[in-house]
């Protein structure tokens, strides 16, 4: 069994992700059940407007995400999160009892109301799922679960769905929806009495309940580092794409000629998608948070997009059963652009919700977690606006409102590459390393999770740098020589990855010197490749004196690394100049491994050569 699936058999992580899966479940069914009912409810049964009262219940819904969220977090940080969890799971199981008895009463205004209760409680609910996380898995397992839990999540809404619409259509759904929608809180509680103890974050935090002034210090908390605050607004930005895509389902399935039953199945699509993109991530980014696949899943998602725009047919057939629907060969690109934009936006969410948990500060973690809650009821009333604007004012078809939110989604990748370089640094990195090389990694634990910290490795290739730079988690300030660095194509790259540029000249090396002793007592990690120039032979040349002078000024622990298997590449010097011969060998396994860190007392040029021959064994 795989790392990722492993978890499943966990104590740590198993009841919760039962758990919060039955959340997301039951409240699918409910919402569903609710909005099915009403929909064929006459006129008289109903307080007010068959349509009125359904946007009323998005409304009621989304409302408490805005009102408690921030409190939500402060509660997360503050007590133990598996008694959180367990005492709103039993506030689920009131809000559910009263639901039986208001769905068998078909008491409209009560269920209006309870629909309130049951945003309240997952606006308190969403703050303790995502920080329990990072709290019991370690940053290999983060993606891992990450997956799992959108995968079950994604999952979980659309069996609801499906499961609503069961019951909707059964002659006695009143009575079979309020069984079924107390059974599933009580599972929910039972299983969330199995969650192993999560203890607080920040046991001294004051609570004070000041809606306005508390969703202003959470926003404060999510604004602290540029790069947590990309990853809450990509995560919106993913629901946005969402609820856009799903709202839409209804009418779009008509306009291509399916029935009621073509919906679940636009929705089968799409969710399991979604689930499969969120399992891939965990083989793509080689078990660990890999914010350069986040452009992939962007890309993918315009790329498909604007795919299913042009794949729309103009004029669709009426299609008299699910059959015919799925096998009209005019719908075949619809059905795989569907699945696809599923898919990648599964690979687009899982390392943003990976990163936000990582980086957010312990003490503050859930208080960050209620502010992305937050920022998502936003983005998701805005997309609300956006299709009622586009599809009621403007009158666009569904096909154009699928092209408009791909090249939106297009607009917004190239605005957050700027805003924020890592995420397209890391993409052009994983990229290029992933497609010319197998690249496996090896002990990598052994670089600081934080704190300075000095690379040293072997010098085999001209793609030495960015192989290692997407090995490390942590970004790598590298020292390269000014000649590269100021090669016009590549400066850009190199100037925004903050490479340190060094020459022979003395002035050029005062400051380079300034810059890496800064970098290592602002706590970054700084990688030198000792022998000062590309392996002529494939062996490990003297060290320079660099790293001495270095650790004189930086007293950092050293870490040896080593690159197996670049000797003979295209880009090494093997036969002859680097570059300037035929490509023998194409998409070869090379091996990026570290040692234990070194202490600086002990780090000597000869000790640190020794340590990376050993760590290179016999593969050049």
């Amino acid at each position: 069994m795989s790392q990722q699936f492993q978890l499943l058999r966990e104590r740590r992580f198993l009841p919760y992700f039962i758990t919060q899966a039955l959340g997301a479940f039951n409240d699918n069914v409910y919402k569903n059940v609710l909005v099915i009912m009403v929909a064929f409810a006459s006129a008289d049964q109903l307080p007010m407007d068959a349509t009125l009262f359904i946007n009323a219940a998005a409304g009621l819904f989304i409302l408490p995400f805005f009102l408690f969220s921030a409190f939500a977090g402060e509660l997360a940080d503050k007590y133990d999160k598996a008694l959180i969890m367990r005492r709103v799971k039993w506030l689920e199981v009131a809000i559910m009892s009263s639901a039986a008895f208001a769905l068998y009463f078909h008491a409209w205004n009560v269920l209006l109301g309870l629909l309130f209760l049951m945003g309240t409680q997952s606006a308190f609910f969403g703050p303790v799922k995502y920080a329990l996380l990072p709290q019991t898995l370690n940053d290999k397992e983060l993606v891992s679960g990450n997956a799992l839990v959108e995968t079950g999540t994604f999952l979980s809404i659309l069996l609801g769905t499906l499961l609503a619409g069961f019951i909707a259509h059964h002659p006695d759904s009143s009575l079979i929806a309020g069984i079924a929608v107390l059974s599933f809180a009580l599972l929910g509680v039972m299983s969330a009495y199995a969650i192993p103890p999560a203890p607080a974050g920040n046991p001294g935090l004051n609570l004070r309940y000041r809606p306005v002034a508390l969703m202003r210090q959470t926003l404060r908390f999510a604004r602290k580092d540029k790069v947590t605050l990309q990853a809450i607004l990509g995560i919106s930005w993913f629901w946005f794409l969402g609820a856009s895509y799903l709202t839409q389902f209804p009418k779009f399935t008509a306009s291509i000629g399916g029935g009621e039953i073509g919906v679940s199945f636009l929705l089968t699509l799409f969710s399991v998608g979604i689930a499969v993109g969120a399992l891939l991530c965990d083989k793509l980014s080689g078990h660990r948070i890999e914010p350069g696949i986040v452009p992939l899943g962007s890309l993918g998602l315009t790329g498909f997009g604007l795919h299913l725009f042009f794949a729309t047919p103009a004029a669709p057939t009426l299609h008299t059963n699910l059959v015919a629907f799925i096998t009209d060969p005019a719908l075949t690109w619809v059905f795989i652009d569907l699945l696809m934009i599923g898919v990648c936006g599964g690979i687009f969410i899982v390392p943003l919700y990976s990163l936000m948990q990582q980086r957010a500060d312990k003490a503050a973690r859930a208080r960050v977690i209620a502010a992305n809650n937050i920022f998502n009821a936003l983005f998701m009333v805005v997309s609300a606006i956006l299709g009622i604007t586009l599809l009621v004012v403007v009158e666009l078809s569904i096909a154009e409102f699928f092209l408009v939110l791909a090249v939106l989604n297009l607009l917004v990748a190239i605005y957050v590459s700027k805003l924020v370089p890592i995420f397209a640094l890391r993409f052009f990195t994983w990229m290029v390393t992933h497609t010319l090389y197998r690249v496996k990694h090896q002990d990598l634990h052994h670089i600081p999770e934080k704190g300075g910290a000095l690379l040293i490795c072997n010098h085999v290739s001209y793609m030495d740098a960015l192989l290692l730079a997407g090995a490390c988690h942590r970004p790598i300030r590298f020292v390269m020589f000014e000649d590269l660095y100021k090669i016009p194509v590549l400066h850009w790259f190199f100037r925004t990855s903050k490479v340190i540029p060094i020459s022979h000249r003395g002035r050029t090396i005062r400051a380079a010197m300034n810059e890496i002793q800064k970098a290592l007592d602002n706590g970054e990690v700084v990688l030198i490749f000792p022998e000062g120039h590309l392996s002529y032979d494939g062996e490990i040349d003297q060290f320079r004196r660099g790293m001495d002078m270095i650790l004189q000024r930086s007293p950092v622990p050293v870490v040896p690394m080593a690159l197996q298997g670049l000797w003979g590449s295209y880009f090494s010097r093997h036969g002859g100049k680097a570059m300037l011969k035929l490509p023998k060998r194409f998409w070869s396994k090379v091996t990026v491994v570290a040692g234990p860190a070194v202490e600086p007392e002990q780090a000597t040029s000869e000790h640190m050569r020794n340590e990376v021959i050993r760590l290179r064994a016999d593969r050049p």
